[in-house]
This record gives C-alpha cells, structure tokens and sequence, in this order.
C-alpha cells in the first residue's frame, strides 16, 4: 500500500463513470477482493457480482482489496447475468478462447475507447469476467454485443481474475484521463551555460592528465571527445556540474602529492578546431 495517499485528489469523482465489472460466479474471495483493488486503482467503482460463492463482505476479500473497502462496500449482487447487465447499452465479454460466435472482437485498449465513447454519449457499459478456472459459458458471451481478449501467450493465455481486471481498467483509466500520467516529476532544474560546461571539461581533463589517465598521446584527442560526449547524454543540470566539480576536487585532495598545484585547464586536443567545441 505504499502508493496510497488518501490526502490527494481521487481522480474517480473528476473522470466520467467507468463501466461495470461483472463477476460471474466468483469462487474465491480472495479474487474479488483483488479485483476491487484493481478498480481502485483504475478509478472504477461499480463492481456486480453474479450468483458468486465469493462475497464483497467476506473478511478474505477485504484483506485482499488493500484498503479499497469502498468499492467492496459498495458492491451488488445479483442472481443472473441478465439482472446484472439490464441496465447496460453495451456489454463486453472477456474470453481467451474462441467460442464459434460472429461477434466482433477488441484488444482492451479499443474496447476502452469504445467504451468511453458510450459513456460520453451517455450510455452505460458492463464488461463480464467469467468464473476463476472456466471462465464465461457460451451462453454469457452470448449476451454480449462484443468480445475482449488479451494479446497474451497463445499457449498460456490464463489470466488470474484481478489480473484481468487490471489490464481493462488500465486501459480504461488511459482512455479516460487523456493517457495524462498519475503525476509529474519535478522540472528539471537550469541547465548550466555553455561556459559552465567548459569550466567543468576544463577541471575534469586536467585533473585527469595530471593523474595520468591519457597514456596514449594520440588517443588522447578522442578520449577526451568521448568523455565530453558522454557528460552531454547526461543533460546535467547545473547543479549536476556543481556536483560532479565537487566530487573531482575531493578526489584530487585524496591523492597522494602536494594540494592546491596549479592545474592545466582545457589542453589542446590532437585536433585543433575540437579545442573548445564540447563535440
């Protein structure tokens, strides 16, 4: 539960209302608390479970839920699919396998598309998730207008049911915020000036040939283009050079010989024009 912050905004009560998740026939109360926790996640909330051994109330599902009681709480049940599905104008069927039906069929990310556009439009959508080891019966897929299935390992396609939940409602959740992420990094900070990152080259390769690191006279040139090139890939910030500044002058006072000699800063490379170019 390290993730859960419950001082910050619960993006469920910003995004529109996101579909149903029917289970059917749940088995294992451990599951449907899991797929509670996948719904919090995802901002989901209306969970429906059909004719299940497994309750939203018992003790196992909401240790398992990890503190998404409230979708647990606020769970329906129902004797059939037809009940749970009544007031749906669009219905999904998750299934791995092919049942013989003519009925078109969506990776999750379209049917979350599809999904949203139902629900702006006004509409309301159920996706089901059949029982634990046989999943939906041809009939239930029956009853869906559209079928959902994973692009997963055709030989291994079994996929725990809070795990199926999750990738839907991932999907769900992109569809609905925009692809927006669940938060940002802070930006980054200035970027040092051309002369700050000459200054660092500078300190950088005169420590170096004073320790001796360019034994090569003629490959000295490309050495130091590479190591230039390498701080560039960083993107460092400024206080990035301060730091790598910092850490070359504790190197050098933990050297053997006199501190506080004079340095030679930016020696000539090799090749002329390449003399302060950074490249």
């Amino acid at each position: 539960m390290a993730g859960t912050d419950h001082t910050k905004q619960d993006l469920s009560l910003s995004l529109p209302s996101g579909p149903a998740i029917v289970l059917v026939e749940p088995q294992l109360s451990e599951n449907v608390g899991s797929v509670a926790r996948a719904m919090a996640n995802f901002a989901l909330a209306d969970l429906r479970i059909v004719n299940g051994r497994a309750k939203a109330s018992d003790e196992k599902a909401r240790i398992f839920s990890a503190g998404a009681t409230h979708v647990l709480d606020a769970a329906r049940n129902f004797e059939t699919v037809e009940e749970a599905i009544a007031d749906a104008t669009l219905v999904f069927a998750t299934t791995a396998r092919e049942r013989g039906q003519a009925k078109p069929v969506d990776a999750p990310e379209a049917a979350a598309a599809r999904a949203l556009g139902e629900i702006t439009a006004g509409g309301r959508v159920a996706i089901l998730f059949g029982r634990e080891r046989t999943g939906l019966e041809n009939d239930e897929v029956a009853l869906a207008a559209r079928v959902v299935t994973y692009p997963v390992n055709p030989t291994y396609a079994s996929l725990n049911l809070g795990m199926a939940v999750l990738l839907m409602g991932y999907e769900w959740f992109k569809a609905a915020a925009g692809g927006a992420p669940a938060f940002e990094m802070p930006s980054r900070a200035r970027p040092p000036t051309h002369e700050e990152t000459l200054a660092l080259f500078a300190h950088l390769e005169g420590e170096l040939e004073e320790g001796g690191f360019f034994r090569s006279a003629d490959k000295r040139a490309s050495m130091v283009r590479n190591i230039r090139n390498m701080i560039h890939r960083m993107e460092p910030s400024l206080q990035d050079v301060r730091t790598l500044h910092g850490m070359v002058a504790a190197l050098v006072d933990g050297r053997p010989g006199p501190k506080g000699r004079g340095r030679t800063y930016l020696k000539p490379l090799k090749d002329a024009d390449d003399v302060t170019s950074g490249s």
